[in-house]
C-alpha cells in the first residue's frame, strides 16, 4: 500500500511539475518575457506576465540579492518535511495532496534558480477587485494544501492507545 501512495505522490509532483513549467514557458513566449501588459480572456481573468521576487502573494518582492537563495533554501527545507510526512503516510488523498504541494514547490523553485524571480501570470479579479496573480504551481499548492485539511478532518485515523 505505502509503494502505491509513494507513487502516485511521485505522478503528481511530476504532472505539476510539467504542466506548470509548460504553462510559464508558453506564457514567457506569449508575452515576448516583457512584464507589464494584460490580456482580458472572460470578465473575471487576465493573462498578465509578472515576475515574482519574493515569497507568497509578493510579500518580500523586492527583488533583493538574496531572496532567489533564501525562498529556495526555505522550499527545500519545506519539501524536505513534506517527504518524511508523505513516507509515513498512505492511502490516496493524502500522499496526493503532498505530491500536489510538492510538485508546486518544486515548479516555483526551478524559476527562481533559472530566472532569479517565479513567473504569475493568472489575474483572477471581480470588477476592479483583483487578486493576487498566481501560476499552475501556486494552484497546485492551494489545492494541495486544502486537501491536506480535508483528509485530516475526514481521513481514518487509528485509535489512540
Amino acid at each position: 500500500m505505502r509503494r502505491r501512495s509513494l507513487l502516485l505522490a511521485l505522478v503528481a509532483v511530476i504532472l505539476v511539475v510539467v504542466l506548470d513549467q509548460a504553462s510559464k514557458q508558453w506564457i514567457l513566449q506569449f508575452f515576448d518575457d516583457t512584464p507589464g501588459r494584460l490580456v482580458p480572456l472572460t470578465g473575471f481573468l487576465n493573462l498578465a506576465l509578472i515576475f515574482n521576487h519574493g515569497i507568497s502573494f509578493g510579500v518580500l518582492n523586492n527583488a533583493g540579492p538574496l531572496n532567489a537563495l533564501i525562498f529556495t533554501v526555505l522550499a527545500v527545507v519545506i519539501v524536505a518535511g513534506l517527504v518524511a510526512w508523505l513516507w509515513r503516510s498512505d492511502g490516496f488523498l493524502l500522499p496526493a495532496a503532498i505530491g500536489m504541494v510538492i510538485g508546486g514547490a518544486v515548479g516555483n523553485v526551478v524559476d527562481r534558480l533559472a530566472r532569479g524571480a517565479v513567473t504569475d501570470f493568472l489575474d483572477f479579479h471581480l470588477g476592479e477587485w483583483h487578486w493576487f496573480v498566481f501560476n499552475l504551481a501556486d494552484a497546485a499548492i492551494c489545492v494541495g494544501v486544502g486537501l491536506m485539511v480535508i483528509d485530516s478532518l475526514v481521513g481514518r485515523r487509528e485509535a489512540p492507545r
